[in-house]
């Protein structure tokens, strides 16, 4: 079975961390984020993965050399230009000759969802596509979905207000697509799948939801990217064996990657490969993948790779500065 798995975008709301870097390439604990999505995928049946690219598709070629994660194959298909979410879809799908039930899988999603469960629930509700559904707190910040009593979707809602709808349910990220999806989906145009493709579904009675209560994580954001790795910072391997740890370091509930120098303080925070925390500093609820000199203190900062953070206690700094 095939996978396609939706890599091209820029990452903007991770900005400095994806200046350079493609989102799904920034580790989850220790670990980059394609990897561990791959990894899923084959252990849910996938035995193909198509990387539907754009930005920085060298830095996707040159982590799997091999062109293999474990026995899944990877494949990659470069869009000519950004052809949205759909787009992407139907180019990748096309470019690889999908022609049977394949997964659709967003890059930027850490999930603990069961894809053979999915994929199982797909094919007994009998539908063209079924998407992954999944509860949030709120769900006035999201697109809601609503389904009905045979697990079909009846209606988007997006940001309802109060009391528009009962549903909690939001677009997980996750879909299972029949190839006849494709066939909405016009070649070399821009076409969102959330807002033309799916609509189009639901209208036919073809798209169905499967919801669950999995681990989710949306990792777009700073303290959503902060929050998927801190779930897994009291693991033995939250600290990389090639990181540098001074004795007198003091490290609580912290993801450390390979190569970082720890010689202050650090809590509840990210230090990514090759940064430095020099004694006497401070860093607290942050992103670190630059240098943290011994007179500073850093909380809810993002410091992209190679930066310099300047003296004095900072919150919320980001760095580079956007230019």
């Amino acid at each position: 079975m095939h996978a396609v798995v939706l890599v091209g975008g820029f990452g903007t709301r991770l900005r400095p961390l994806t200046n350079e870097v493609p989102k799904p390439m920034l580790p989850i604990g220790n670990v980059p984020m394609i990897v561990r999505l791959a990894e899923r995928l084959g252990e849910g049946g996938v035995t193909d993965i198509v990387l539907a690219l754009g930005f920085r598709p060298d830095a996707f070629r040159e982590a799997f050399p091999g062109d293999r994660v474990g026995d899944v194959r990877m494949h990659y298909a470069v869009e000519p230009e950004p052809l949205d979410t759909a787009g992407a879809i139907a180019f990748a799908a096309r470019a690889s000759g999908i022609d049977s039930t394949f997964v659709v899988a967003n890059g930027d999603i850490v999930t603990d969802l069961d894809i053979a469960g999915l994929v199982d629930a797909h094919h007994r509700l009998g539908v063209d596509a079924t998407i992954h559904l999944t509860p949030v707190d709120d769900p006035s910040a999201y697109g809601v979905v609503e389904t009905d009593a045979a697990g079909r979707v009846s209606r988007f809602i997006e940001k309802p207000s109060p009391g528009e709808t009962d549903s909690d349910l939001i677009n997980g990220g996750t879909y299972v697509l029949e190839p006849a999806v494709l066939d909405l989906i016009e070649p070399d145009r821009r076409v969102s799948v959330e807002r033309e493709t799916f609509p189009t579904l639901v209208a036919d009675g073809r798209l169905a939801g499967h919801p669950t209560d999995d681990r989710w994580i949306d990792t777009g954001r700073p303290e959503t990217y902060l929050e998927a790795n801190l779930d897994l910072a009291d693991r033995a391997d939250a600290i990389h064996p090639e990181a540098s740890i001074a004795a007198t370091a003091s490290i609580e509930h912290s993801i450390i990657g390979a190569g970082a120098r720890i010689d202050g303080e650090v809590h509840r925070s990210v230090v990514l490969p090759g940064a430095s925390i020099a004694a006497g500093a401070t860093v607290r609820s942050s992103l670190v993948w630059g240098h943290v000199p011994a007179d500073a203190t850093l909380d809810s900062c993002v410091i992209g790779e190679g930066a310099e953070v300047p003296a004095g206690d900072h919150r919320g700094l980001r760095l580079p500065e956007p230019g």
